[in-house]
């Protein structure tokens, strides 16, 4: 048996060639479901039907999302039923089956480690090809560099980010926000984009005590045209500009 982790941006306008071969070479495609209404599914299989592929939908075990005291252990246990869930459907399938991953399978995404742990239980191989990241489109939506010259850029989650401020970071993408903090931030600046590379995309950009009521509002404009959002910013404070 054979897995290909394949990145796939935000929507079939991001496959790459490498990618658009790669799926010429699959069988079909696992993909988790969410929920019945699950639109980033939706995507995936408009993907898969532009390659002529299958879907097979598995269910995704439900994880403890109300910020657990082990948050590391939530992850590994989601994780290794994630596991189970696939194997049973490539021990049956058989063939090659391909992952779609949003964005780049590189960043904040559990893919491969979920991958990793199934060729340890299973004998198959696997590979891994980039797509289109969140922080790319994100510099490229605005027009800029994510770092100042010579310096670098921090890429963490919202759920870390005070912790990465406190420790003295002034450059950061921030991935994964769940809810927006930015207070005793007004001076930074912020370079914000949700639902990047979609029909439901929006972006915000300058001074955070200026821009921030503009964002929760794009935030839920996002959310409700395409009935979820993803949203990524760079933050950057005002002694390393620009």
């Amino acid at each position: 048996m054979r897995v290909r982790v394949l990145g796939v941006g935000m929507g079939p306008h991001h496959i790459t060639p490498e990618v658009a071969d790669a799926l010429r070479s699959c069988d079909y495609v696992l993909a988790a479901e969410k929920r019945e209404d699950d639109g980033l599914l939706s995507v995936r299989r408009a993907i898969a039907a532009e390659h002529g592929l299958e879907v097979v939908a598995v269910p995704d075990p439900e994880r403890d999302r109300a910020d657990p005291v082990d948050y590391a252990k939530a992850v590994k246990d989601w994780h290794e039923a994630r596991v189970a869930a696939y194997e049973r459907v490539l021990r049956e399938r058989g063939g090659t089956a391909a992952f779609l991953v949003w964005g780049d399978p590189s960043l904040y995404d559990s893919t491969i480690r979920v991958v990793d742990r199934l060729a340890e239980r299973m004998p198959l191989e696997y590979d891994v090809l980039p797509g289109i990241s969140a922080p790319q489109l994100l510099a490229a939506r605005h027009r800029i560099v994510l770092h100042p010259v010579g310096r670098p850029v921090h890429i963490t989650t919202g759920r870390r980010l005070r912790e990465e401020l406190t420790a003295g970071q002034t450059n950061l993408c921030v991935m994964l926000t769940g809810t927006l903090d930015l207070a005793g931030l007004d001076d930074w600046s912020i370079w914000w984009g949700a639902n990047l590379g979609t029909d439901s995309e929006e972006l915000v950009a300058g001074r955070v005590a200026d821009v921030l009521p503009s964002i929760e509002a794009a935030r839920e404009r996002a959310k409700t045209a395409a009935g979820w959002v993803m949203d990524v910013y760079l933050l950057r404070a005002r002694e390393t500009q620009p």
